[in-house]
């Protein structure tokens, strides 16, 4: 099933450059359904997440943009091109599965994965130098792979996947396996590319990352995309929250309360009302309710996957994250 973007498409800074164009793709794997119509745009210079549980189809769906292995069904383009090869070097890929020579040297390991983008390798240990200067790694340099540790160990194989400068990043579940600190970094390495002018993809199954760093988002559970769009849009498709605290119980301003609205213990929750909360105000004054305190709650990304994508993929990505912040 092709799930059409519509009003879901995501744009940004008007510019209208799409980096990547994808619609329709399709795969099957010894007959089995992995990914179904999936469209996605992501305009140059964004931040976009592919966001869902494991299993939902996430790196299906970047191997397939990214050319590794073709759709039984639609099409993707990377700006402009029908064949992601023919460009491979401007583009970055660090799979979900770290790999890297045990007995190669932190900077040769750089300098070679440079090299497969057609990078010269001379070029590359003089940018990779430069990399782990910049990422107070410069320490590591001479080590081989096995001599560190699985968070410095990731980290070069990012850089390895930057030094040739790439247009497009394309990083699946990067944020797995890192600890806080280092969490923190990658975050800020994202933002620092972006800034610079790259266009930046990350799968992830941590809602916080794509919160937090995302411009847009593509949401998929069972191989499917039921949202493909911009955080902000997603989040609105939930009205905002009030809370409301009065220092009266009872009283004739009761009625002018949202129909949603329900007490619990000294507060009351409802809906933002259509018309704004302005009226409302107005009539709580009038009756002496007596406002103690009135906040606006916006729903989180959370809240509109589940809306979106249902109780059991949000469960499954609860899960998940959790199972990942006790490792």
């Amino acid at each position: 099933m092709n799930m059409a973007l519509g009003d879901q498409a995501f744009t940004r800074n008007g510019s209208g450059q799409l980096a990547i164009e994808a619609r329709g793709l399709v795969k099957r794997f010894d007959g089995t359904l992995a990914v179904d119509g999936v469209d996605i745009s992501v305009p140059e210079g964004a931040i976009y997440g592919i966001l869902g549980p494991n299993g939902a189809g996430k790196t299906t769906t970047l191997r397939m943009l990214l050319g590794i292995i073709d759709p039984d069904e639609g099409s993707r383009r990377v700006f402009g091109h029908d064949r992601p090869h023919d460009i491979a070097r401007l583009i970055g890929y660090l799979p979900e599965e770290r790999g890297l020579y045990p007995s190669m040297k932190a900077i040769e390991a750089i300098a070679f994965m440079g090299a497969l983008r057609g990078l010269p390798l001379a070029e590359g240990r003089r940018r990779g130098m430069e990399l782990l200067e910049k990422h107070n790694l410069a320490h590591a340099a001479e080590r081989q792979i096995r001599q560190l540790s699985k968070g410095m160990a990731q980290n070069v194989q990012l850089l390895g996947t930057l030094v040739h400068r790439p247009r497009l990043v394309v990083l699946d579940e990067p944020f797995s396996g890192l600890d806080a600190i280092n969490q923190g970094k990658l975050e800020r390495t994202i933002r620092t590319l972006a800034e610079e002018g790259a266009t930046v993809i990350f799968s992830t199954h941590v809602i916080h990352h794509a919160e937090r760093l995302c411009e847009g988002v593509a949401i998929i559970a069972g191989g499917k995309v039921p949202y493909a769009g911009s955080v902000d849009a997603a989040r609105d498709r939930i009205p905002a929250q009030v809370r409301l605290e009065t220092r009266a119980r009872e009283g004739g301003w009761l009625a002018a309360l949202p129909a949603d609205a329900r007490r619990e213990g000294d507060f009351f929750y409802f809906s933002l009302p259509e018309g704004g909360i302005e009226p409302m105000l107005r009539a709580l004054i009038e009756g002496e309710a007596g406002i103690l305190s009135l906040s606006i709650e916006r729903a989180g990304l959370h809240d509109a996957f589940v809306a979106i994508a249902g109780e059991a993929a949000a469960r499954a990505l609860g899960e998940e994250s959790e199972a990942e912040m006790r490792r």
